[in-house]
């Protein structure tokens, strides 16, 4: 594959997807980039905001499998990886598999549910492996993982650990949208009360798992230069440094900042990454890696605000 095939692909994917949902074009950019290089998306914001609509035809969009799983706070690991039951007809144990065997998983207000429940997903999510009673079970090529969540200052919200948020190659922010845009949803939208589905608006299948797989093979070829790795390891190390933080960003965040710069360079049709692709990408893969120092949260600072600040203050190569 070249990078013009791999971008008309992802241009494809995203046409499907803007067939029902409006605006919301960086966070379509972000899940081509979590698709192209393997990772895994989580979208915050207010109920109504269509993050879910957004995984749904984004999912519709790819010829894979779809799982749905809706976070509730009485949801148990067992209803998500599944289980052994004793079958008494032939008198052994069988493998229930539950919604996680899938190849790109909804996991719906993922913060509605405990962290007992939400760290299920960790091994799934690392290793594209899931260990029930001690053994292994592989998970279909293609495993995604599309997670929403309500901002944890709702009721009835539980903060993702650490842990589990650094599985997430972003966290994007979906905001109110502006007038125009609320405009045309409500004469897109405004005849029903209920989610409509992908195949409402026509939504179909433009991409396959070997058309995947050969972008996804692409994308480890993209050059990225020496200059680039040491900007790319500049900001990761900078948010250890930064006096606001009291955790920065961890080494596999340098690593997903290199595989992401590749994917997203090939969304513009390049096989090389530019500095460019780098800071487009720094704030919604670092925003969930760090936390705010004692003094920063005093002062009313934000980590978004101390992000984009690490990002304005570390020189880029030319």
């Amino acid at each position: 594959m070249n990078p013009d095939k791999a971008a008309a692909m992802a241009a494809a994917i995203k046409a499907e997807v803007k067939k029902a949902v409006v605006g919301q074009e960086e966070a379509l950019d972000l899940l081509l980039v979590c698709l192209l290089s393997e990772g895994h998306m989580l979208i915050e914001g207010v109920p109504g905001t269509a993050k879910t609509l957004m995984a749904r035809c984004f999912a519709a969009s790819l010829r894979l499998d779809f799982g749905r799983v809706q976070f509730t706070p009485d949801l148990m690991p067992g209803d998500v990886l599944g289980t052994n039951l004793f079958n008494f007809a032939d008198n052994r144990f069988t493998l229930t598999k539950g919604p996680i065997f899938t190849q790109v998983l909804l996991a719906d207000e993922i913060n509605r549910t405990p962290p007992k429940t939400q760290a299920a997903l960790l091994q799934a999510m690392q290793e594209r492996v899931v260990t029930i009673d001690g053994t292994d079970h592989p998970l279909d090529g293609g495993f995604m993982v599309l997670a929403t969540q309500n901002p944890v200052e709702q009721q009835g919200t539980y903060p993702l650990p650490e842990a589990q948020l650094d599985r997430f190659l972003f966290k994007h922010i979906v905001e109110y949208p502006n007038r125009d845009e609320e405009r045309l949803m409500v004469r897109q939208h405004g005849h029903r009360t209920t989610l409509a589905t992908p195949a409402d608006f026509g939504i179909e299948a433009v991409a396959d798992l070997p058309e995947l797989r050969a972008a996804q093979a692409f994308v480890e070829t993209v050059r990225l230069s020496d200059d680039l790795v040491e900007y790319v390891l500049d900001l990761v190390r900078a948010s250890r440094e930064h006096p606001g933080l009291a955790f920065g960003a961890s080494p596999r965040a340098a690593n997903m900042l290199a595989s992401a710069s590749r994917a997203f360079a090939v969304l513009s049709g390049r096989d090389y990454v530019i500095p460019d692709d780098v800071k487009f990408l720094g704030l919604p893969l670092l925003r969930h890696r760090v936390v705010l120092s004692a003094a920063a949260e005093i002062e009313g600072r934000d980590t978004d605000r101390i992000v984009t600040e690490i990002i304005a203050q570390t020189p880029a190569p030319k």
